[in-house]
């Protein structure tokens, strides 16, 4: 190996390892397209960019890539009662969405089925809990979890991975006007569990909340695992440099955290325990969505989507706030990473071959 006078990277393979790199290269590539794309999706500002636009997106790469792709529009949310999403969506112009992806290998038989389930807030103004200006123009990145979870779908289509995997994105904007869901207000999500809502900013866990309801009753996937940049709490714990990974499953905690030392996509497990509960217990419905409180934050927030596991025996929590979007050589501010897409196919690629 040595760089040529042209600052290109030179490796010589000898001939058995010819196919290896050849597939190896194929790999890299297909996965460097598709991640190229995400960073343009997730860089876009709000006015270039709503659940639709995530939409026409998906649509366009099942097309291209022979996956379904089912858009579930606002009439029908309604009609199915995805009251979560809803709910969140109620104060902006733009309507929501619920992008279903699913890719199945042909002829492959009694393969594992995999869920990923992705935040696509397209943009977060805190809704009436509203943020602060100072860094609001960031929210942008708010979908970080929808670009991993998309992307991923993608790059298993195009390499031909043996693998079923599922995609939902819940996308919405959480905006404010007069119709906005208030603190104190009490939804009914999916699965008919109801949520009061304590701080409108604390958005995504409700959105996410249809997507594990609308996945486990449709799909009864073998691994379920949820993406989402959710708290700037994981940020005070974990700083910019790991995900917080929440789950009670050992297996497939060290499944995720060998992935993420292969691939350099870091993951740190933080608890679940079952003291947290308290955080989440609400007087007037089964749970709330913010506990008030100053410390924990990430962690009631995985105690929350735990509820829409509905017990779940192979779910996992990554909270990717600090990760999805960083100050990186590509520009003078922060800017999209595509976070979790390298992380998850190396999951997937262990998986399959754990289970040949």
């Amino acid at each position: 190996m040595f760089y040529s006078d042209a600052g290109q990277l030179v490796i010589y393979i000898n001939e058995n390892q010819e196919t290896s790199a050849e597939d190896a290269l194929a790999s890299a590539e297909a996965i460097a397209q598709t991640q190229r794309q995400i960073l343009d999706l997730m860089n876009a500002p709000a006015n270039y960019k709503i659940p639709q636009t995530l939409a026409n997106w998906a649509v366009a790469s099942g097309s291209q890539y022979d996956y379904s792709v089912t858009i579930l529009d606002k009439a029908e949310l309604e009609k199915q009662k995805l009251g979560a999403l809803l709910s969140v969506s109620q104060g902006s112009d733009v309507p929501p969405v619920l992008i279903v992806t699913e890719y199945k290998p042909k002829g492959v038989m009694n393969t594992l089925k995999v869920g990923l389930v992705g935040k696509g807030v397209t943009f977060d103004t805190g809704g009436v809990s509203i943020k602060t200006s100072s860094n609001m123009h960031l929210m942008k990145s708010d979908m970080g979890g929808a670009a991993a979870v998309l992307g991923t779908v993608e790059v298993a289509a195009k390499l031909k991975l043996p693998i079923h995997v599922i995609g939902i994105v819940p996308s919405t904007e959480n905006s404010t006007d007069g119709r906005s869901t208030k603190p104190g207000d009490v939804v009914t999500a999916y699965n008919g569990k109801t949520i009061e809502v304590i701080d409108t900013d604390a958005e995504g866990r409700v959105i996410l909340a249809d997507g594990l309801g609308y996945m486990i009753r449709n799909f009864q996937p073998d691994i379920l695992i949820d993406l989402a940049t959710l708290t700037g709490s994981v940020i005070g714990t974990l700083g910019y440099h790991a995900a917080g990974l929440f789950t009670q499953n050992d297996e497939l905690a060290n499944q995720l955290i060998d992935a993420s030392n292969q691939t350099g996509e870091r993951v740190w497990r933080l608890p679940l325990w079952d003291a947290y509960r308290e955080d989440i217990k609400s007087d007037v419905a089964d749970v709330k969505n913010f506990s008030g409180k100053p410390i924990a934050g990430a962690i009631s927030a995985a105690k929350f989507l735990e509820v829409f596991s509905e017990n779940h025996p192979a779910w996992a929590h990554l909270d990717i706030a600090g990760m999805a979007f960083a100050d990186t050589e590509f520009g003078l501010q922060k800017n999209a990473t595509g976070f979790g897409i390298r992380l998850l196919i190396a999951y997937l690629r262990a998986l399959i071959v754990e289970n040949r």
